[in-house]
């Protein structure tokens, strides 16, 4: 069987996360959602998304497809219903449509919106589904936890070392590679994860649930409350509470950050603060795409919200519930603010466009220490969002 992994409302509301990736690339837990599906199915899933992401992220369509909303994250129950579809049949949760059994020809009328007789079948099961930003922090632990069954039952953790002050080694483990020395692991309350090849440097503290994914870097003396994520080659140092790092990206010194996703390729400068919590705890706002305002996020606790490729100064304070969009560069006292576009340069003092050619300079550069080329597919979609965004750009 194909299977197709799909785009729906949430990808507009969850940009600027989405501006760069399919739903489904996000990451939540240990693992990406297309990662989870790909874990249950057992083959590589493709995609239905924006055309101007498709060559990164390609459809393949078979003669027979089941398309799964790339915004759900998998469970037993879930999966099997949607084994059980047959040619024409929808599973759906009110009104999100959870999957669907389509032959090669339905596709275009689905991506088209012009779905012809199907048949419906209402899941009666819990559903996870991330339509907004704050929703990946919120629901990181038990899509942590979920995570960390899924990909240790059966197998046994590398050795841990002698030296840490260990608290549930039940609920830790560690890959092939890691290294973790003088440190202070308190899995009580949630299981730990250490990816492969990653290294905990000495006097750091962190509770559960919490994970790092390959090589990535927790730097001396950092204290990280769960739960949190730090996706591939991410850096970090200082204090973190509850936040996700999608993947290569570094806040490697003091500060804190608190109830916030980063994406990728991103850099917080020495010192760098979010506020998470309003000083008269009112529910925090946050800037959304969809109605072009801030929308209320229902919760007290929100921090910081930033698209690829961003970066911030030393010293850099981020009101609470602050959405920094794609290659926007922060610096200079005070708080910016709550909303700085993608492509924005500047800070409390004002901002002008970062001018697209040496964003992508810079760009190249970052993604080269790492031995990733920024290729013209890569180029290709920071031009798209360049332009698209050139409507909030009014300095």
């Amino acid at each position: 069987m194909n299977y197709i992994l799909f785009d729906d409302y949430s990808r507009d509301n969850l940009l600027p996360l989405t501006f760069t990736r399919p739903t489904s690339e996000i990451r939540v837990g240990i693992l990406t959602i297309k990662e989870k599906w790909e874990k249950y199915i057992k083959t590589t899933c493709s995609y239905i998304t924006a055309d101007y992401l498709s060559d990164k992220f390609p459809l393949k369509q078979d003669q027979y497809n089941i398309l799964i909303n790339g915004s759900v994250l998998p469970n037993d129950k879930l999966f099997n219903e949607i084994k059980t579809l047959k040619p024409g049949q929808t599973l759906v949760s009110g009104n999100d449509i959870l999957a669907g059994y389509l032959e090669k020809d339905e596709i275009e009328a689905f991506r088209k919106k012009e779905l012809r007789e199907i048949e419906i079948k209402e899941f009666k099961g819990k559903v996870i589904k991330i339509n907004y930003p704050w929703q990946i922090f919120q629901q990181n632990g038990e899509a942590t936890n979920q995570d960390f069954k899924l990909l240790t039952n059966g197998r046994e953790s590398a050795p841990i070392s002698e030296t840490n002050k260990i608290a549930g080694k039940e609920n830790i483990f560690i890959e092939e590679g890691a290294t973790v020395e003088f440190a202070t692991l308190n899995a009580s309350k949630g299981p730990i994860y250490i990816g492969k090849d990653a290294e905990i440097m000495e006097n750091t503290a962190i509770r559960g649930p919490f994970a790092m994914c390959e090589h990535a870097v927790v730097k001396m003396a950092a204290k990280i409350y769960g739960p949190t994520t730090l996706g591939p080659y991410c850096k970090v140092g200082g204090e973190i509470n509850n936040s996700v790092f999608i993947g290569y990206s570094n806040k490697g010194h003091d500060g804190f950050l608190g109830n916030s996703v980063i994406g990728q390729w991103c850099n917080l400068g020495a010192d760098t603060n979010n506020s998470n919590l309003k000083n008269n705890y009112a529910e925090v706002k946050l800037w959304n795409y969809v109605e072009s305002r801030f929308i209320n996020t229902s919760s007290q606790f929100c921090g910081l919200i930033m698209g690829d490729h961003s970066k911030c100064g030393i010293n850099t304070m981020f009101n609470t519930g602050t959405v920094v969009g794609v290659n926007a560069n922060i610096f200079g006292e005070g708080f910016p603010r709550n909303f700085i576009p993608s492509f924005a340069w500047g800070g409390t003092k004002g901002f002008k466009v970062y001018k697209l050619n040496k964003a992508l300079q810079v760009a190249e550069t970052v993604m080269k220490r790492r031995d990733i080329t920024l290729d013209d597919t890569e180029k290709k979609i920071l031009t798209e969002v360049y332009n698209l965004t050139e409507k909030y750009r009014n300095f």
